[in-house]
């Protein structure tokens, strides 16, 4: 009796550990199969892509009307048609949206050599940006009441336009650029004496958002090896941001925000630091982007034909490539991508075929958020 009770508590026993060990490494296995889960893959602009967002700067860089040309008048003389005063970028409704209109155009040919509009899109580049027409954008720029004008969302899609062209080993960017040359040296003296004076940074989701601006200007200085403008924006940046805690992405958005002011500064961040300074300093800023569960809720449209309510369609494009650049740069932020995914798989879809008052710039978000990641 007692030796049949001893075996059946040995069974027992062995029996228990051995569920043990099976629940353990059952355990650890589910632990590898979450750890090796492929993170999602970031969405790339492809040649399908291309095709389609070409429309949209194809369909307004040499259309006039309407246009919000946002000017200062000096006197009556200064009254003119938006071609007339603006030869170069007078279409897509204001002079910012027309620039980054033709950086579309010339980052899509760029990428795409097989674009299916190639040949419109060559003539209309070569038509708007002459030596004639950017001499007039030039006196337009050196009047005395235009110091600020497109003050500096319009000045950082010109320096991005001229990176554009530097970067392209092209028989056609070369003429553009030497054509563009000279507005793009007085956008680069005006950051030059604007930043010294610009005691505060600006921190709204529009266009005079300074980490925005920083950000293009620090990518053309860097590309182009501008080490003076390069060092300003550095040190700007440091002193406007180098401090700055728990940035409120709670409050985050506003009704009529294109730019992420939390988003943006992580992304001059991102470029003017070093690794182990960048830790630190997001460690005290956003720490919550460092969970595997972080999330953030796309910005809604509730009317694509109104002109400040479609704003949010490109706060999901600058939120992703926001998001985009920094988990390529830095694997721990991979997480991050689905998160960049989904703000863009909300907004793309409704590009092309919408009203003009997203249709005249909103590509040219997509097309730089999706082409992040051809890199």
């Amino acid at each position: 009796m007692y030796r049949i009770l001893f075996f059946l508590l040995i069974a027992i026993f062995f029996g228990c550990n051995d569920n043990l060990k099976t629940r353990e490494v059952a355990s650890e296995k589910a632990k590898k199969q979450k750890n090796d889960t492929p993170i999602e893959e970031p969405l790339r602009l492809t040649i399908k892509h291309a095709n389609t967002l070409a429309e949209l700067p194809l369909a307004c860089l040499q259309v006039e009307y309407p246009n919000k040309l946002g000017q200062t008048l000096g006197r009556k003389e200064n009254i003119g048609e938006p071609h007339e005063l603006h030869p170069a970028f007078y279409g897509c409704f204001d002079w910012h949206s027309s620039v980054h209109g033709h950086w579309s155009l010339i980052k899509l040919l760029k990428n795409f050599p097989n674009l299916e509009k190639k040949e419109e899109a060559t003539a209309k580049l070569l038509q708007n940006i002459s030596k004639e027409n950017i001499a007039i954008e030039i006196a337009y720029f050196n009047e005395k009441h235009n110091k600020s004008y497109e003050r500096t969302y319009g000045w950082a899609w010109l320096l991005k336009l001229a990176e554009e062209l530097h970067t392209w080993d092209n028989p056609l960017a070369r003429e553009l650029e030497q054509n563009l040359q000279p507005l793009t040296a007085i956008i680069v003296q005006r950051y030059i004496d604007f930043l010294p004076k610009l005691k505060y940074p600006i921190r709204v989701g529009e266009h005079t958002n300074t980490a925005f601006g920083l950000s293009f200007a620090w990518d053309y200085a860097n590309v182009v090896g501008n080490q003076e403008l390069k060092s300003l924006i550095e040190t700007r940046a440091r002193e406007f941001y180098l401090h700055d805690k728990k940035c409120p992405i709670e409050w985050e958005p506003s009704g009529y925000d294109f730019l992420s002011p939390c988003f943006e500064e992580i992304d001059i961040m991102r470029r003017i630091l070093s690794k182990e300074e960048f830790d630190g300093w997001i460690s005290d800023f956003m720490p919550q982007l460092n969970a595997k569960n972080f999330t953030i809720a796309v910005g809604e449209v509730s009317d694509r034909t109104d002109g400040k309510l479609v704003h949010l369609d490109g706060l999901n494009f600058s939120r992703a490539w926001v998001l985009y650049g920094l988990a390529k740069q830095y694997k721990e932020y991979t997480h991050l991508f689905s998160i960049a995914n989904m703000h863009v798989n909300y907004s793309l879809p409704n590009l092309v075929g919408d009203s003009y008052e997203g249709g005249h710039w909103l590509g040219s978000f997509a097309i730089y958020t999706l082409d992040i990641n051809r890199k």
